[in-house]
């Protein structure tokens, strides 16, 4: 009675399988390729999605016994966008990542015309090149003849769980969940439904769109002769941050958990309620019921934190893992006055500036690599703190956070500090695809409701807020001066 549970990430796919104790049993992984066609374009191969799916699967069904195995839950970066022809599966051009910003220009015409305030009003969205509806736009103004074989009926459109489910079924279903859909800017909030309206604004024929589905009972059948010989039921769709929030078990209203990944994303179940931000928040989908009931979020999202630290091995090639960042920042009791904004692909919540870039400011002739890394780990604490301050329920004394870089010591200390509150790290920190497989043993019967989830939950480390209040104020101050110098750098 174990689930197997897929994590299609920015960067790469994990697969887990998950035991009913809420134990990840075994765990595979593939990274696959970031292209880079222009500055501030981010594209990735559908192709090498779906193949490093199947890898990343292979290796975790060599480490159970697949007898075992009564369902699959997925889980995915949300707001990429997929093309595939509905015969062949194959697809027409590179997916459109949700980093991408080549749509600013079209987000500030439709601004310009007058359309932002009734999108936000129906999607909980704003304009930004974010979201999945501005880049079917431009494929539809720059690639006519793709374009028309969208409209033909030809090719599929969707994010990449609709298309793995495709796959995973030989092209039978088309199909995603609300956690998936409300990042698109086509569907209607309230309604849980897609919006006649805002496909029209956005130019998107509503057949080429996936049906509506709960994020868990068993959805689709998973086809043997394509998928590794497995037949089971797909049962647990949703999001990555939504999962994250159900992997955390933030179950009630105002729990809070953050992610760290490529980017960081906090959210707050709000309830059956849509709740509203004047302060650069989103309001989500979080999931639907069987039965129809749904359940809403606030979310920030932050564009970049461990792909900052990605970039210092990476690109600058200054760290050789991101597991070494902690001791080099500890070696240095401060910055050193360096501060750093990684606004590498623009900022997301709360000051939303496709525009903005990545800024270091400070540097001497006596800046080390220490200090440099020290401040990667600084900003990203800062970011988070940025989307607190705007938060309703100030009073909750404790953030749940998990993704990669939870595992490291320092940074959690640092937020804890910054945010004057109790960080708790689960057991757990792969939460993403924990809740994919909650989801889909929810399901089908592996847990009976939530409250038998929320048994699963256990405590790694709770880090206690600390430090100087004056000094952390007034570095949080100098990097939100930094922050204001970032915006507008690429359209100046």
């Amino acid at each position: 009675m174990s689930i197997l549970a897929i994590d299609a990430g920015t960067t790469g796919v994990t697969a887990v399988v998950v035991t009913p104790d809420g134990r990840i049993q075994a765990t595979g992984y593939q990274e696959f390729r970031q292209h880079f066609p222009q500055p501030g374009w981010v594209e990735h191969s559908a192709e090498e999605i779906w193949q490093a799916t199947l890898e990343a699967t292979r290796e975790v069904l060599t480490k159970v016994d697949q007898s075992e195995l009564t369902a699959v839950g997925i889980t995915n970066q949300r707001e990429t966008v997929v093309l595939w022809d509905r015969e062949t599966l194959g697809s027409p051009r590179r997916a459109i990542v949700w980093q991408d910003r080549r749509t600013a220009d079209i987000c500030d015409r439709l601004r310009a015309d007058g359309h932002e305030e009734r999108v936000a009003e129906l999607t909980g969205l704003r304009l930004d090149p974010y979201f999945s509806g501005t880049k079917l736009m431009w494929l539809a103004e720059n690639e006519p003849h793709t374009w028309a074989l969208v409209q033909s009926g030809r090719y599929a459109v969707g994010t990449v769980d609709s298309y793995l489910i495709a796959r995973m079924t030989r092209g039978t279903w088309h199909v995603t969940d609300v956690s998936n859909a409300c990042r698109t800017l086509l569907l209607d909030l309230e309604s849980g439904e897609w919006s006649d309206e805002l496909c029209e604004l956005f130019g998107v024929p509503r057949d080429a769109l996936p049906d509506l589905v709960p994020n868990w009972g068993e959805i689709a059948p998973t086809d043997p002769t394509v998928f590794l010989g497995l037949s089971l039921p797909i049962a647990g769709v949703a999001g990555d941050q939504q999962s994250a929030l159900f992997g955390q078990t933030c179950f009630e209203e105002g729990e809070s958990k953050c992610t760290y990944g490529t980017g960081s994303f906090i959210l707050t179940n709000t309830g059956s309620q849509v709740l509203r931000s004047d302060a650069g928040l989103l309001s989500t989908a979080a999931w639907r019921s069987p039965d129809g009931e749904m359940t809403y979020a606030l979310e920030g999202a932050i564009f970049v934190t461990g792909a900052a630290v990605q970039w210092l091995r990476d690109g600058l090639q200054i760290v050789g893992s991101a597991a070494e960042t902690a001791a080099i920042a500890a070696t240095v009791d401060d910055t050193d006055g360096v501060v750093f904004v990684p606004a590498l692909t623009g900022l997301g919540a709360p000051h939303w500036d496709p525009h903005a870039r990545g800024t270091i400011l400070g540097i001497t002739r006596g800046t080390t690599r220490a200090h440099l890394v020290r401040a990667t780990l600084e900003g990203i604490a800062f970011e988070v703190r940025d989307v607190l301050e705007t938060l309703p329920g100030q009073g909750q004394t404790t953030l749940r956070v998990d993704g990669g870089a939870a595992e490291n010591d320092f940074l959690c200390q640092l937020q804890a500090d910054q945010v004057g509150r109790a960080v708790e790290r689960p057991e757990i920190i792969e939460t993403t695809a924990l809740g994919a497989a909650f989801l889909a043993g929810l399901g089908t019967g592996v847990w009976g409701s939530t409250d038998d989830l929320r048994e699963t939950w256990a405590l790694d480390r709770r880090f206690e807020p600390g430090g100087d209040r004056d000094a952390l104020d007034a570095s949080y101050a100098r990097w939100s001066d930094a922050v204001e110098r970032s915006k507008g750098w690429a359209s100046s």
